[in-house]
């Protein structure tokens, strides 16, 4: 069943990009805990913009909380971007390297440029449909939700699953490649 193997494939990898994810979501949580934990500086800063405040406690403690939230988005928006990153790195190292990525590789399945003498330009084309799909527009969408557009975000959710279909339902067809191979002039065989 080649169908079930490009699937299983196509799970390993993205079970990598989750435990990647993950790892990034763990350091995230500490970077913002160890921002809220450290009393001391809160304690410097919030006196001084109390200081500078002129009597005015209300938009002292409104600028403190403001800048910390204002980390924290920021701490949250380069966790996504480095996964973004992470993931097209490992796409395009695993197929301009080898022409597979882990989970192809561990089911005998292979990329296979139509060009061979444009392999490294054909599997960063392909890295960067493939990152697209499976994570950088999801990633676009979170971080809008994260900066209150709320409204935005669901459309780009809906753009989200739009393109990961467009790319993975093209597999079950007679032909069997995504919208990354297509676009990369590349097949996925044994």
């Amino acid at each position: 069943m080649p169908k079930l193997r490009r699937a299983t494939a196509w799970f390993i990898d993205f079970a990598l990009v989750t435990a990647v994810a993950s790892a990034l979501a763990v350091l995230t949580f500490h970077r913002v805990s160890a921002l809220v934990a450290d009393v001391p500086g809160l304690a410097t800063r919030g006196g001084w913009d109390l200081l500078a405040s002129r009597g005015d406690v209300v938009s002292a403690s409104e600028r403190l909380g403001l800048s910390l939230w204002d980390e924290t988005v920021l701490y949250v928006e380069e966790a996504f971007g480095l996964l973004v990153l992470i993931t097209f790195a490992y796409q395009w190292a695993c197929l301009a390297l080898t022409g597979r990525t882990v989970g192809k590789g561990l089911l005998g399945l292979k990329v296979t440029p139509a060009a061979a003498d444009r392999a490294r330009r054909t599997a960063a084309l392909r890295a960067a449909v493939t990152t697209a799909a499976d994570v950088a527009v999801y990633a676009v969408a979170c971080v809008l939700l994260v900066e209150g557009e709320f409204v935005l975000s669901v459309l780009v959710w809906a753009v989200a699953v739009a393109v990961f279909l467009l790319n993975a339902l093209p597999v079950l067809l007679p032909g069997r490649r995504s919208l990354a191979d297509r676009l990369a002039r590349t097949t996925v065989a044994p």
